[in-house]
């Protein structure tokens, strides 16, 4: 066990705190407690989920906080950082989050009703986020395994997850960036991500696998 530290997970879009069930039992296995934190992913904008996101880490008095966020869960907790400079530090890794904004998102507006789908938060997924905190290294695990709900909307454009491209997910001041072949629900069920996830927790900066 990993004394008096946290990882805090946040899913992405239509999910829930069950959907990082998994990972939280690889990263506790690992050694990290763990904490997952759930909003309405649609119902409010993105400002008001950073909100309860802060009040949720504000209840923990460890002195070392690590956020993981998946997809929409990343802008989340960027969000939230960019507005907060009173929680313990510690690393943030983000698992398939659209930085650069999502071409998927961007398609999926052209779709009937799927303004509704999509809710409050259509703006933050158009148009990304891509303050990084400055105090916290920041790292990103794409994915490559193109099987998703993009290709209804006509894909992503380039190589990705499925949902999210690769080239959405790099901006300038991450301090590593790692591509496994997952998708983009997938990775939540990787061991592999587990083990890199918690491996840049600890370090900030992942392991690099050897060439076959």
């Amino acid at each position: 066990m990993i004394l008096n530290s946290e990882i805090i997970l946040v899913h992405g879009l239509w999910f829930g705190p069950w959907a990082m069930a998994r990972l939280a039992r690889q990263l506790q296995a690992s050694g990290f407690p763990v904490r997952r934190f759930g909003y309405s992913s649609t119902l409010e904008e993105l400002h008001s989920h950073a909100g309860e996101l802060r009040e949720f880490a504000r209840q923990s008095d460890v002195e070392h906080q690590h956020f993981v966020g998946h997809s929409l869960g990343g802008l989340v907790i960027l969000k939230m950082l960019a507005e907060t400079g009173d929680l313990p530090r510690g690393r943030v890794i983000l698992l398939g989050s659209p930085l650069d904004g999502s071409v998927v998102a961007r398609k999926s507006l052209k779709v009937p009703q799927a303004g509704k789908l999509l809710g409050e938060v259509r703006s933050a997924l158009d148009q990304g986020f891509s303050q990084l905190p400055p105090d916290r290294d920041t790292g990103m695990i794409a994915g490559s395994r193109s099987i998703g709900l993009g290709w209804m909307v006509g894909g992503t454009g380039s190589p990705g997850d499925g949902t999210v491209a690769i080239n959405e997910t790099r901006i300038e001041g991450l301090k590593d960036h790692l591509v496994l072949p997952v998708t983009h629900t997938g990775m939540l069920y990787s061991k592999k991500v587990a083990g890199q996830t918690a491996h840049f927790a600890r370090n900030g900066w992942f392991l690099k696998e050897k060439p076959a």
